[in-house]
């Protein structure tokens, strides 16, 4: 094959990432939803904007898919400033985040995703360098070890968790302003459906949008990405146009129920209804009964069950509620669910 006649297929990946920085909105006046949280970063960027300054550190709490990064390119973009991107787990040493903090520019804004899985070394260094804008870099080792203070410009670091609870007090007292992402309510995500389906270029129905607002799990990603897939079902099986009829029949297919419930939520509850009589069940058997890691099922999973009344959280294990037997056609056990008035601890016994 000649050079003319090569075709570059990108990543299904790439193509995913694309589509979805698509569909991000661009400034606080488009973010849909976290009215108090957009109201009192609007405050912190106008001061500073007057001030002709940069903002101070912001730290952005909560579950995944609710806007964090978004934000962090919004504060960029309402800045008119460069945006670098890095995450906790990519940096491993001290020296990795000097070379990032050396290369920033001034004012720019540094977004630190998943910041509560920082190493120690480097989360040391981080507090230096937000509090007084150097960072310590030590040439050799031992007795001729040499520390080098380097000077860096004024920037705004853009923290990113969603477990809040990890981060070292030291860490999280640097932030001056922290804000905490709370989940979408249907006439939000409505919004947002109708909102990424125009982006698309498709034409939807109200209803289809409601439709697929209400099983999107208060998540704006996930509304995002049934639209792009019910997209797809309607113009590969119809005109184009997302009709209720079209959307119905394509979250059918992705088998997302009327409650936004997916094959694996519908999995452990299934298994913890039917195999385990309705628990308590450790987190571990309950996760190599379904097929999956345990910790999938503890981060992905069972906040939405929780959340939602499927399932309860109790010291000896998790078990199924009612709302679970109901949503499932399964008849309640004659002496009722079990420890559904306990439910609370880790269970991971």
């Amino acid at each position: 094959m000649n050079d003319a006649e090569r075709v570059v297929v990108p990543e299904a990946g790439a193509l995913d990432r694309a589509a979805e920085a698509a569909l991000r909105p661009r400034s606080l006046a488009d973010f849909v939803g976290q009215q108090v949280v957009r109201e009192q970063l609007q405050l912190v960027l106008s001061a500073a904007s007057a001030r002709g300054g940069s903002p101070e550190h912001v730290l952005l709490s909560g579950p995944p898919g609710l806007g964090k990064t978004t934000l962090a390119m919004i504060i960029a973009h309402e800045m008119g400033v460069p945006l670098r991107i890095t995450s906790g787990p990519a940096i491993q040493h001290a020296g990795d985040l000097a070379a990032i903090l050396s290369a920033l520019e001034e004012g720019e804004v540094l977004f630190i995703d998943e910041i509560h899985r920082l190493a120690r070394p480097a989360e040391e260094m981080l507090y230096m360098a937000m509090e007084d804008f150097r960072v310590d870099v030590v040439v050799g080792k031992g007795v001729g070890a040499t520390s080098i203070p380097l000077e860096l410009p004024p920037f705004t670091a853009v923290g990113a968790t969603t477990r809040a609870g990890l981060l070292p007090a030291p860490l999280r007292d640097r932030f001056g302003f922290t804000a905490h992402l709370d989940y979408y309510g249907p006439g939000e995500l409505d919004v947002v459906v109708s909102r990424s389906a125009a982006r698309l270029g498709v034409e939807i129905d109200p209803e289809a949008s409601e439709n697929i607002a209400r099983r999107s799990r208060g998540t704006p990603r996930i509304a995002n990405r049934l639209v792009r897939r019910v997209r797809d079902y309607a113009q590969v099986h119809g005109d184009g146009r997302i009709t209720p009829q079209a959307a119905d029949a394509a979250l059918r297919l992705y088998e997302v129920d009327a409650r936004g419930l997916d094959r694996l939520d519908r999995a452990v509850l299934n298994v913890l209804c039917t195999r385990f009589g309705g628990g308590p069940v450790g987190l571990s058997t309950l996760a190599v009964a379904v097929g999956e890691e345990s910790e999938t099922v503890e981060t992905v999973v069972e906040p939405f069950l929780v959340r939602e009344g499927f399932l309860g959280r109790t010291p000896r294990g998790r078990v199924a509620l009612e709302q679970a037997y109901s949503h499932l056609g399964l008849p309640i056990p004659d002496g009722g669910v079990l420890g559904g008035d306990a439910p609370e601890g880790n269970g991971r016994f």
